[in-house]
């Protein structure tokens, strides 16, 4: 009997991205092979993303393709939510799941496409299946998310905080460490919000009583010996807690903050922290206590109402907050989304010329930060061997959304190589360096 295989494509955020890998572990686990093309499968599934109009179009046309070049089509993430709209486009889906849909994802490829069962034949690592390098990975340590931002339709999606128990997670963390993981991404809707729901409860990591709590976390990751990144950090105040783990080394100096705004009306009509002066007074704090902290940060702008006099207090909140590395949005409505309700929009060629001033500000603040980098010694980790040399990321560097350290001639290395460099040269985003090792 022919084996099953399946197709799989991964659209969205780290968090859909973490979501596939698991319903691909569970399957790989039941004996179904993962196809590499629609061609040699025998059905596809398509993990979608519905966060913004362009997610929504790109995740649409993938299913068009998907169905154009295989016929069987199994449709799940967070546009999921919206059945209707895609059963529109596309009436010749098989089955529609929501976000983190495990069990009926996989009920519904039991469903059209039975497994075959070896129970004599283990076909999972430990560590399960992985849709990123093996040198580094997400760790998703949460699912939803407390907050309603009007401007989000994450929680009518993916549903209110649920934290994983920390000894899930660690014991995740160990075997990805174990497997030969270099770099860990922990990531989730709000990750400093992490064990709330579970009032924190402790449980028991090899002898040790833990908190389910994001200090908690982070000091029991910071003993695995690998680099541990921080993503999507609501700024509470107790995550000025964590700083000092990075000052000892423990874990990366690194914090990925979405502040979204400055001015206070526009951070209240987003139902975001309206504290932009608090903001400012702890991002000193925590370089006074780790010099090296990089802070990465995304924004929105042309936001409804938003003025010229607010905007430009964006821009001189960048030029006192000195972030390194920020990105840029112009608002776009998203289907359900209270903020659509708001009057006074901002015409789109508003947005587009602040949307530029924005990455003009950001980039002359982003390169002078690099430039203090100059003449350093750090370390970097191995992304990819090419003919002119090795393409590398510091520890300010996330994969994909930060930027490269280039080290010319380097083609003896190994991705997920380890090495110190020696930072002789910047532009706006990307770094050289000459190998040291």
């Amino acid at each position: 009997m022919k084996t099953p295989k399946i197709g799989f494509i991964s659209l969205g955020c780290p968090k859909a991205l973490v979501d596939s890998e698991r319903i691909l572990t569970k399957l790989r686990s039941e004996g179904y092979e993962i196809a590499p093309n629609y061609n040699g499968a025998d059905m596809v599934v398509v993990n979608t993303c519905g966060f913004i109009d362009s997610a929504v179009e790109e995740s649409l046309d993938s299913i068009g393709e998907a169905i154009a070049q295989n016929g069987k089509v199994i449709v799940t993430g967070c546009l999921g939510a919206r059945a209707d709209e895609i059963l529109e486009r596309h009436p010749q889906i098989l089955e529609i799941t929501g976000a983190h849909a495990l069990e009926e994802v996989v009920a519904a490829v039991h469903k059209h496409l039975p497994p075959m069962h070896d129970p004599y034949t283990s076909l999972v690592p430990p560590q399960g299946i992985k849709l990123t390098p093996k040198h580094y990975a997400y760790l998703k340590i949460a699912e939803g998310c407390n907050h309603r931002c009007t401007f989000c339709i994450i929680p009518s999606m993916r549903g209110d905080l649920v934290s994983r128990p920390v000894n899930e997670v660690l014991l995740e963390a160990k075997r990805l460490a174990d497997a030969g993981v270099k770099e860990l991404l922990v990531v989730s809707q709000d990750t400093s919000a992490y064990g709330l729901d579970l009032k924190y409860q402790t449980y028991d990591w090899q002898g040790k009583e833990v908190r389910t709590r994001f200090y908690d976390m982070a000091e029991a990751l910071g003993e695995l010996g690998i680099w541990v990144r921080m993503h999507y950090v609501y700024p509470y105040p107790h995550v000025d807690e964590v700083v000092p783990l990075m000052a000892a080394g423990k874990i990366l100096p690194y914090l990925d903050i979405p502040f979204q705004h400055a001015n206070t009306r526009i951070l209240k009509l987003m139902k975001r922290p309206a504290a932009t002066e608090n903001n400012l007074a702890r991002i000193k704090a925590w370089r006074e206590v780790c010099p090296d902290i990089i802070l990465r940060s995304t924004f929105i702008i042309g936001f409804p109402g938003e003025t010229e006099a607010e905007f430009q207090e964006l821009l001189d909140f960048l030029s006192e907050a000195q972030l390194d590395r920020v990105g840029c949005f112009a608002y776009s409505p998203v289907k359900g989304a209270v903020a659509n309700e708001l009057p006074d929009a901002v015409p789109e060629e508003i947005k587009q010329e602040r949307l530029a001033r924005f990455m003009a500000h950001q980039a002359e603040i982003s390169a002078a930060r690099l430039k203090l980098r100059v003449g350093r010694i750090e370390q970097v980790i191995i992304d990819e061997v090419v003919e002119e040399g090795a393409v590398a990321r510091s520890k300010a560097d996330a994969p994909e959304i930060d930027g490269q350290v280039f080290i010319d001639g380097a083609t003896h290395l190994k991705v997920g190589d380890l090495v110190n460099v020696e930072i002789e040269e910047v532009d706006d985003y990307d770094m050289w360096g000459r190998l040291l090792d």
